[in-house]
């Protein structure tokens, strides 16, 4: 299927990008704020759009009106494409509200119903993950960017809340591509602002020494991918203590707080790249012991690229963050000595492991 994907540069937008890319074999058109002027050119030959693109932060009429005007560019883009049986709608659970926002989103379902195509209304809960801008696509992107910097506040306004992980909520949208219902609700975590900032905090504390904390549910798992998504990459490497006396030498490579996980060793041969590949949810680690090594990583749909040279003599850990691709490259003289851990063991039926290049021109 060739998906139309808008807003592709945005919060959600690059989520499910990114889920696509890893989980289907749909040809994805991205179209981001630079090129939404052109969407009734880039619509034709799609067979269904994923309008994640909204507006969120502006003035009242701004909020309420963009949203409209997005959906009606859609609506004229579908008509005029000819072959768009499909919309699948970014909505929120706010749609009914009498708010600029809540107007605008309703009517925006409206508008998208004018286009002739059949519309999955996806009325979306508040939604945390990795690469949350602070400020404005939730609380939890503000607490995480705060906890990563020793800034959490010192009291917030507390009330129950609904969470869903941002890539919980790209995989509903996928879903909604083959779906016969018109309106889809995923069910949301219950949480409150107070506890989503102790964990935080609790996690930061645990984590400063490179500790894992506990992670007993999913939601735990996200919630601490969101705050090393925040931490990446000035909170690396992580400075490991070794152990000395007359035998040799000990290191602490991991020291995990409850659940599983898997550690392997590997030695890699001079110049060899190990990687090259991402995962949506393991937390993986490397830990050079012997050698010398380049590790490398860069986030998905993005070109700048980060280096770290590791060297056994000084035992570093580095994690790393869900959806940036990495690799490790041998680039001392001896054999390279090399822990892995992942907080799963690995499975082969969802391995969580998508290949893709570092470096771009890489062949």
């Amino acid at each position: 299927m060739k998906v139309l994907l808008t807003g592709a540069g945005g919060f959600l937008g690059w989520h499910t990008r990114v889920r696509l890319a890893a989980l289907t074999d749909h040809e994805v058109v991205a179209v981001d704020r630079e090129s939404f002027g052109r969407l009734t050119e880039l619509a034709q030959g799609c067979d269904a759009v994923l309008h994640v693109a909204g507006v969120n932060r502006a003035s009242d009429e701004e909020v309420e009106r963009g949203n409209v005007e997005l959906a009606e560019a859609v609506a004229e883009a579908v008509r005029g494409s000819g072959s768009i049986h499909t919309i699948v709608y970014a909505n929120t659970v706010h749609a009914e509200a009498d708010s600029p926002y809540g107007r605008g989103k309703s009517r925006a379902t409206e508008e998208l119903g004018a286009s002739r195509a059949k519309v999955v209304d996806v009325r979306l809960p508040n939604l945390f993950g990795e690469h949350g801008r602070p400020g404005y696509n939730s609380f939890v992107a503000t607490f995480a960017h705060a906890v990563a910097r020793d800034q959490a506040p010192k009291s917030v306004q507390d009330k129950e809340i609904g969470l869903l992980h941002v890539q919980d909520a790209a995989q509903v949208l996928i879903d909604a591509l083959a779906t016969d219902q018109a309106e889809l609700a995923p069910e949301p975590h219950p949480t409150s602002v107070q506890e989503v900032l102790d964990k935080l905090v609790s996690f930061r504390e645990t984590y400063r020494t490179g500790d894992i904390p506990a992670l007993p549910t999913d939601f735990d798992v996200n919630l601490f991918n969101t705050l090393r998504a925040a931490l990446f990459p000035q909170a690396y490497p992580i400075q490991l203590t070794p152990h000395s006396d007359d035998r040799g030498r000990l290191v602490e490579t991991v020291r995990s707080h409850g659940g599983q996980g898997q550690t392997f060793v590997s030695t890699t041969r001079c110049g060899i790249t190990r990687g090259e590949h991402y995962h949506l949810g393991k937390i993986e680690r490397f830990v050079v012991l012997g050698g010398r090594a380049r590790i490398s990583l860069r986030r998905v749909f993005h070109d700048d690229v980060i280096d770290f040279e590791v060297d056994g003599a000084n035992p570093v850990a580095i994690d790393m963050p869900t959806m940036w691709v990495h690799n490790i490259t041998n680039v001392g003289d001896t054999d390279l000595l090399t822990q892995f851990w992942t907080h799963t063991l690995f499975d082969p039926a969802a391995p969580d492991t998508f290949w893709e290049p570092v470096r771009q021109d890489a062949s």
